[in-house]
C-alpha cells in the first residue's frame, strides 16, 4: 500500500484545529463587516399628508415616493413633542424631553440647552470611529456649550433655531462674516435685531446675517452632498435637519412657481433635496452600506396632516404622528409598510445595536426597533404603551389612542367639523377603524380607559422622579441684550 498520500497524525490534527478556527471565526467575520453609514433627515412642520406616498397629489414629491417604494413606510411612527426642541431632544437622545428638564421650545433669549453630559447619536457614534456633521436646524442652544460641536458633532452648518426668530448679539461673528440687506457690520456688533431675520453658522461662528432663506435648503443639500463624497470610505453619520418647511416659506428660484402655493414650493423643494442626497449616495457606490432615515419633526403648520386629526401643537395624531421612511438596499426590505407603533426615541438605541454603539449610562425611553426595520416576521412594536406628557398628555397603546382629558372644540389647528364636543371627561379612539380620531369610545371601553391612564400616571411620575438637568449657555461679557426685538422702526424686509 502506498504510504506517501496518508496524512501523519500530526497534519491531522493541525487539519482539525484549523477547521474549528474557522468555526469560531465566521460569526467573527460576520461582526466585523463594515458598519453602515447613517443619514437622518429630518423635516421642519411637514405634515404625515404633505407627501405622495401618504396619498398627497399636491404637492408632488417623487423622490420620497420613490424612496418609500425601494424602502420601508412607518405608518405609526410618532415624535417626542409637537413642536420643536423637545422632539429634536427625544430624537437625538432617545429620551423624552421633559426627563432632560428642556424647554418645548427655545428663543434666541432663551439661557439653558440640552446639558453635554446627555449621550447624542452623534456622541455614540463618534466614540465607535464614525465621522459626524449636523447640516441644518438645530434649536437645542445656540451658545457654548450646547451648540452641536459640544453634542457630538465634528462639523456644524446651520441656523441655530427656527427662521421666525432673530439673532443672539452674544454669538460670535466671523472675522469674514457675510452682511447682508444693506447692514453695516458695526451695527450688528452693536446688538440688531429682527424678526425673521436669523444668523447663518459654520461651527461656533455667524458667517452670514441675517441669513438668505431663499437659499437655505439648496446650500444644505450641497453641503451635506460634500460630506458625504469627502467620507464615503469610512463610516459616517449625516444629521440633516431642514429649516423649511417652518414658516417664513422660502425657496431657491429654480422652485419659485408662481402659480403654485408657497407651501408647495417648498416642500417639492426638500422633496428635490432627498433625491439629491440619495443621488449622492448612488453615485458614491455606497447604497448598500448606507441607512436613510426620512421623518418630520412635529405635524403640518401650513399643509396637511389629513387624515389625521390637528396639526402642529397638537397630541392628537396630527401633530405627532409623523411621514417616515428608512431606506437601505438590501437590509431593509422594499415596499413594505410597517403598522407597528414606533417613535423617535427609538432611533438611538436601534443604532446603538446596528453600529455596535454603547448605550447611555443613564436612563433613556428609546427601544431597540431593528426586528421593524429588518421586516422580521412576527415582529412587533417594543411599546406596549408609548407616552407623552407634552401639553395635556397622550397614550398610543396597540390601536388605541387615550387622553386623560376632556375634549373641546379646540383651536384653529383641531376644529372640530360637524359636531360638537364629546361630554365624557376622557378621550379613547381606535386609529384603525377611526383614523381621523372622531368617536370617543372612552365609554364602551371602561378597562382599556383604566388600564392606559394608569400608564400615563405611572408614566409621569416616573419623569417627575428622575429629571436631569440642563446645561447654562455661555453669554459673552458685555453683549447687548437677545430680548425679543420689539415692533418699533422695524424696517419691512
Amino acid at each position: 500500500m502506498n504510504t506517501k498520500n496518508i496524512p501523519t497524525a500530526p497534519y491531522l490534527l493541525l487539519l482539525a484545529v484549523l477547521a474549528l478556527s474557522s468555526i469560531f471565526y465566521l460569526p467573527f467575520s460576520i461582526s466585523a463587516a463594515p458598519r453602515p453609514n447613517i443619514i437622518l433627515i429630518f423635516i421642519d412642520d411637514m405634515g404625515f399628508g404633505d407627501v405622495g406616498f401618504n396619498g398627497a397629489t399636491v404637492p408632488k414629491t417623487p423622490h420620497l415616493d420613490r424612496m418609500a417604494v425601494e424602502g420601508m413606510r412607518f405608518n405609526d411612527f410618532y415624535v417626542g413633542c409637537a413642536v420643536c426642541s423637545g422632539s429634536r431632544t427625544a430624537l437625538l437622545t432617545g429620551t423624552h424631553y421633559q426627563r432632560l428638564s428642556m424647554a418645548a421650545v427655545l428663543f434666541p433669549h432663551s439661557d439653558q440647552g440640552l446639558h453635554p453630559d446627555e449621550v447624542t447619536i452623534a456622541d455614540m457614534l463618534k466614540a465607535t470611529g464614525y465621522k459626524t456633521a449636523c447640516v441644518g436646524k438645530w434649536h437645542l442652544g445656540h451658545l457654548p456649550p450646547c451648540l452641536p460641536t459640544y453634542q457630538g458633532f465634528d462639523s456644524y452648518y446651520g441656523v441655530p433655531y427656527s427662521n421666525d426668530m432673530w439673532i443672539d448679539p452674544a454669538n460670535k461673528l466671523s472675522g469674514d462674516i457675510v452682511v447682508r440687506e444693506g447692514l453695516t457690520l458695526d451695527e450688528v456688533r452693536a446688538g440688531h435685531k429682527m424678526k425673521n431675520w436669523v444668523p447663518l453658522l459654520r461651527g461656533e461662528e455667524v458667517i452670514e446675517y441675517p441669513a438668505d432663506q431663499t437659499t437655505l435648503t439648496k446650500r444644505y443639500t450641497e453641503e451635506a452632498r460634500k460630506f458625504i463624497r469627502a467620507n464615503k470610505d469610512n463610516p459616517f453619520f449625516l444629521y440633516l435637519p431642514h429649516t423649511m418647511v417652518h414658516l417664513p416659506l422660502a425657496v431657491s428660484p429654480a422652485f419659485d412657481n408662481p402659480d403654485q402655493e408657497l407651501i408647495t414650493n417648498a416642500i417639492e423643494e426638500v422633496d428635490w433635496s432627498v433625491g439629491e442626497v440619495l443621488k449622492t449616495v448612488k453615485d458614491a457606490g455606497i447604497a448598500e452600506n448606507t441607512l436613510v432615515i426620512f421623518t418630520s419633526d412635529n405635524g403640518a403648520a401650513v399643509g396637511s396632516s389629513l387624515p389625521l386629526r390637528a396639526k402642529k401643537g397638537s397630541v392628537y395624531d396630527g401633530g405627532i404622528r409623523e411621514p417616515t421612511v428608512m431606506w437601505w438596499p438590501g437590509q431593509i426590505p422594499a415596499g413594505r409598510v410597517c403598522g407597528e407603533v414606533a417613535a423617535s426615541i427609538d432611533v438611538l438605541p436601534t443604532l446603538a445595536r446596528l453600529c455596535d454603539g454603547k448605550l447611555p449610562d443613564r436612563k433613556i425611553d428609546g427601544k431597540n426597533i431593528l426586528p421593524l426595520m429588518r421586516g422580521k416576521e412576527g415582529a412587533k412594536s417594543p411599546h406596549k404603551t408609548y407616552v407623552l406628557m407634552h401639553g395635556p398628555g397622550t397614550v398610543r397603546a396597540g390601536k388605541w389612542k387615550f387622553y386623560p382629558w376632556k375634549e373641546t372644540k379646540g383651536g384653529k389647528r383641531d376644529a372640530l367639523v360637524g359636531r360638537e364636543p364629546s361630554p365624557l371627561p376622557v378621550q379613547l379612539y381606535d386609529t384603525v377603524a377611526d383614523i381621523g380620531e372622531t368617536k370617543n369610545l372612552a365609554e364602551k371601553y371602561p378597562e382599556v380607559v383604566a388600564r392606559l391612564h394608569k400608564a400615563y400616571d405611572t408614566h409621569v411620575a416616573g419623569i417627575e422622579g428622575s429629571r436631569r438637568p440642563t446645561a447654562e449657555m455661555k453669554r459673552r461679557p458685555g453683549a447687548p441684550s437677545a430680548e425679543r426685538p420689539g415692533t418699533k422702526s422695524k424696517k419691512k424686509r
